[in-house]
């Protein structure tokens, strides 16, 4: 059995969803349909930013994680973090996993057009050039298909609703089967 930790904020934890209805809990229903012999952990933490995510990586991490899925950096963009900030916490918890031999694919997270240009740019190239340098799988915006579409997302218009979860679930399954292929792990029956 493989086991991925999925490692994030509150589009990971599912907040006010029931834990059935969270995109670890959905993403292993839909893996273990296909076929794999996956189990996924659910550590993600409401309102948490990269800083606190690299301060609880370890005991998050537990004994025996094969591979994370990293899902960072919305809440420090949301609270305009500078992102040397948010890129330099996200690097030293790229370095721990790869010290510990933990496959990763990278969620990445795009910035609100309400930043600016300048934060924009800045803030965006986090996650291709944090894949690059590490070598990580990169699924470049979590909520691709879920954000500025309102029937996928709860009324704060931020957190993904049921069908959001559906819907981040299916675009990022093609990138978390590549993860699962690199940790040796296919459907049975192949």
């Amino acid at each position: 059995m493989i086991k991925l930790v999925a490692f994030g904020d509150s589009l990971t934890a599912g907040i006010f969803l029931p834990a059935d209805g969270s995109f670890p809990a959905v993403l292993e229903a839909a893996l273990r349909k296909e076929g794999y012999h996956v189990s996924i952990v659910n550590a993600g933490v409401s309102g948490d930013a990269t800083s606190g995510g690299l301060a609880r990586l370890d005991w998050s991490l537990g004994e025996g994680a094969d591979g994370l899925i990293l899902e960072l950096g919305a809440n420090d963009m949301l609270r305009g973090t500078d992102p040397r900030v948010t890129r330099a916490a996200l690097d030293s918890i790229l370095a721990r996993l790869k010290e510990k031999n933990v496959k990763v694919l990278i969620a990445g997270m795009l910035a609100s057009p309400s930043l600016g240009q300048a934060y924009r740019d800045e803030f965006d190239a986090i996650y291709p050039y944090l894949a690059a340098k590490y070598g990580a799988l990169l699924y470049p915006f979590f909520l691709e298909g879920v954000s500025g579409h309102p029937q996928f997302t709860l009324t704060d218009g931020l957190h993904p609703n049921a069908a959001g979860v559906e819907t981040i679930v299916r675009n990022i399954l093609p990138t978390v089967r590549l993860l699962l292929a690199s940790l040796g792990d296919k459907p049975s029956g192949n």
